[in-house]
Order: structure tokens, then C-alpha cells, then sequence
């Protein structure tokens, strides 16, 4: 079987230049280089990067459009080009440590024409995976490869085909939880996801709390999220859950407050379309081990 033709994505917002740069050195010292690069500024001018394999493209914008619309750009770049088949989406500051994930990566949608999505472990410097980087209820070995219902955004590849079918990054949600929304639909059009530790992306430890509006994002697009795509029945189920899960995890009462405003928020406003997923993908996720009321 041929096998697919691979690209890299990268968005980055310009303020961290010395990781995209040792990134993309990662990319280029890769066994099996990439037909395309596409290096995406979300509102950031881009410096010149030199000596990269395949066809680079850079391109910037001129508004930060979050990651979920600065990835819609790169994707839309590629789908004109016409002459990728699998994206391997990178955050800007890991780093691929192991050069033969793009070799990888192209086995296994070669072997699968069902697979949709590949996602990586995230470790950082010194080996560790944090809990929450491993797409499992159980999640204590993140060396157990397999099926499941999500995937890290910091470090995944999407079929190209499986995008044209059911679309690509949620742009509204800017920030957290674009991820779900993705996998949900994947799964819903039939599609496999495959936790893969052996493709590794080293990346600093952090907690996304670092970031400002953190908890009003994730509250808001978590309704989103429910409204979007769970059936009705399921809607509440699914936001009780969080609900209670919040209190119980969150100490801060300004995190608190700012959760639930924006939970307020989600709640009068709307992120079309709404198109729930079938009953069936509800039961393969429960199968699966991650129902998605929890």
C-alpha cells in the first residue's frame, strides 16, 4: 500500500522563537522528512526559517484566532495544496526527540484505512507524563497503547480524508476543549482514535490554568461541548458531572467564580450546529471505557 503523504502544522503566537526554532529542527532531522510545512503566526509577525525539508509555507495573521482557527488556516493551506494526506499537528514549543515519528505516523494510517486519529504521549525533559496527558479514565500506565476517545492537541496526526467528512477545528471554542468536539465527531462518522506512546513529543510541564481566561473557557465551551454534540438526554447528565467535579477539584474561589460565568455564559449563548452524536457512538465510547457524560 502507498504511503500517505505527510505534512506539519505549526501555530505559533511569536513569543517563544528559540522553541519553534529547535522544533522545526526536530521536524528536519526526521528519517522520514514531510512533504509540507506550514508554520502558521496567529497575530504575529515570523521570522525566516532556513534549511527545512519539503515545501515551507508561512504564513501570517494578522488577529490571534486561538489555536483551534490558527490550525483551520494550516489545514485549509494544505487541503489547497492537495497533495497531503495525513497533518501532524505540533504545539510550538515541544519538541519531537525521536526521529522516526513521521515514519511512524505514516505506517500506521497506511495499515488502517479506518484510522483517524494518532495521539502522541506528551513527556516532559525528564521522561514524565502527567495524568491528565493520557486519554484514559485509567490512566496510571501511560505506556498502554490503544483505542480511545480522545487526544491530545499538543501532539496528533488527522487523516485528511476523515477531516473532509467531518470537518475541522471548532474556531469559536478558541481555546480548551476543541479537542472533544473533534474526537466526538470522529468517532460519530465511524472513525478510529489511537493513543500511540511510542510517538513522543517532549514538552515543559505546565498546567493550563496558567493561562488568564482558563476557567471561563473551559466552563463556556464545556456547555458548548454538551449543547453541540451530546443528545438531549445526556445534556445535563454531562454538565452536573462537571459541576460537581469542579467544586470538588477547584480550590481558588476567583477560579470558581470565573468557572461560573462562564458556565452562565455558555448557557445563554449558542455555538452552532447542534448535531448530536448516535446512540450507537455513545455506546462504542462506554465500550471503549470513556462514556461521554463523564
Amino acid at each position: 500500500m502507498r504511503h500517505p503523504r505527510v505534512g506539519v502544522a505549526v501555530v505559533t503566537m511569536g513569543n517563544r522563537p528559540g522553541e519553534v526554532a529547535a522544533l522545526l529542527e526536530s521536524v528536519a532531522e526526521q528519517d522520514a522528512p514531510p512533504e509540507r510545512i506550514v508554520i502558521v503566526g496567529n497575530g504575529s509577525p515570523l521570522p525566516a526559517f532556513p534549511g527545512l525539508p519539503g515545501e515551507l509555507t508561512v504564513i501570517e495573521l494578522d488577529d490571534n484566532l486561538g489555536c483551534p482557527g490558527g490550525r483551520n488556516v494550516a489545514l485549509a493551506r494544505l487541503r489547497d495544496f492537495g497533495d497531503v494526506d495525513v497533518v501532524v499537528e505540533l504545539d510550538d514549543d515541544g519538541l519531537l526527540v525521536d526521529g522516526a515519528v513521521l515514519r511512524k505516523v505514516r505506517e500506521l494510517f497506511a495499515g488502517d484505512p479506518c484510522l483517524g486519529i494518532v495521539g502522541f504521549r506528551i513527556a516532559d525533559e525528564l521522561g514524565e507524563t502527567q495524568r491528565r496527558h493520557v486519554p484514559r479514565l485509567r490512566a496510571k500506565d501511560p505506556m498502554r497503547r490503544g483505542p480511545v476517545t480522545g487526544f491530545l492537541g499538543g501532539g496528533h496526526a488527522f487523516s485528511m480524508r476523515m477531516l473532509g467528512e467531518i470537518g475541522d477545528w471548532p474556531a469559536e471554542f478558541f481555546f480548551t476543549h476543541e479537542e472533544t468536539d473533534v474526537a466526538w465527531r470522529a468517532l460519530d462518522g465511524g472513525w478510529k482514535i489511537l493513543y500511540e506512546p511510542e510517538l513522543l513529543l517532549q514538552h515543559p510541564k505546565t498546567s493550563p490554568a496558567r493561562h488568564a481566561v482558563y476557567f471561563r473557557m473551559t466552563a463556556r465551551n464545556r456547555v458548548w461541548l454538551a449543547k453541540r454534540r451530546l443528545p438531549a438526554l445526556l445534556v445535563p447528565v454531562y454538565l452536573g458531572v462537571w459541576i460537581a467535579l469542579t467544586l470538588a477539584r477547584t480550590r481558588s474561589l476567583r477560579g470558581l467564580r470565573a468557572w461560573f460565568g462562564g458556565f452562565a455564559e455558555g448557557l445563554r449563548t449558542s455555538c452552532p450546529p447542534r448535531r448530536p452524536m448516535r446512540w450507537a457512538t455513545v455506546w462504542r465510547m462506554a465500550r471503549l471505557g470513556r462514556p461521554p457524560f463523564i
